[in-house]
């Protein structure tokens, strides 16, 4: 079923194979996105009806994944993602952990960044569950870091559409998206030791002028 999906892309097949990608199932966006964009650039499709249902999609999966994290618990979570199905999905205990952690980092704020991160990007919805996350809050940042990331990919299908031949297209896709994941890493990181560095030097003028470094 999802290989006739990836093969056969329509505004409702990036819709529904963003959503299972949002949730537990194994679909890599990149062949969703970047190929769908591939096909706009050759008058197929629309870019923007591309972006539009794919982030449309993803939003509902994380929200079902965000509901899964509210109401079944950490035990319930932990349960499936130590079971055979949870493993059929590639999922284990030490990825919804992992996921936690970042949440628990970075806050609410994860939830925009986390979906920039492989590995991360389609468990941060469950963390933000378990924390009882406003869901309005968690539906705006998800729209936020899922648009971010489904323009960039669209962008990279529009481009590979000026050179590289259709038969092709997969190899690209796989080469040049480790260069985005990769990038994408490095500039997170950036900004956190920069974000770092600048309440560091704000604690340090609170304890040079005698104030309480702590307060907000």
């Amino acid at each position: 079923m999802l290989t006739s999906l990836l093969n056969n892309l329509t505004y409702w097949s990036i819709f529904i194979l963003m959503l299972l990608e949002s949730t537990v199932i194994p679909v890599p966006s990149e062949f969703v996105i970047a190929p769908a964009a591939y096909h706009s650039a050759a008058g197929n499709m629309n870019i923007w009806l591309v972006v539009l249902f794919g982030t449309i999609g993803a939003d509902v999966g994380a929200t079902i994944n965000y509901l899964g994290g509210y109401y079944l618990g950490r035990p319930i979570i932990y349960r499936f993602a130590n079971s055979r199905w949870g493993h059929m999905c590639m999922l284990n205990q030490a990825k919804v952990e992992k996921s936690e952690k970042y949440f628990d980092d970075h806050g609410m704020v994860a939830t925009i960044t986390g979906r920039l991160i492989p590995g991360i990007r389609h468990l941060i919805s469950i963390p933000a569950g378990l924390a009882k996350m406003k869901y309005w809050q968690f539906i705006l940042y998800t729209t936020l870091g899922a648009g971010v990331w489904n323009c960039i990919l669209a962008a990279l299908g529009w481009w590979l559409h000026t050179f590289v031949p259709e038969e092709q297209l997969d190899d690209k896709i796989m080469e040049y998206g480790e260069y985005i994941k990769f990038t994408i890493l490095i500039l997170l990181a950036v900004a956190l030791l920069y974000f770092m560095a600048k309440w560091f030097i704000k604690r340090q003028k609170r304890i040079h002028a005698g104030e309480d470094p702590n307060k907000d």
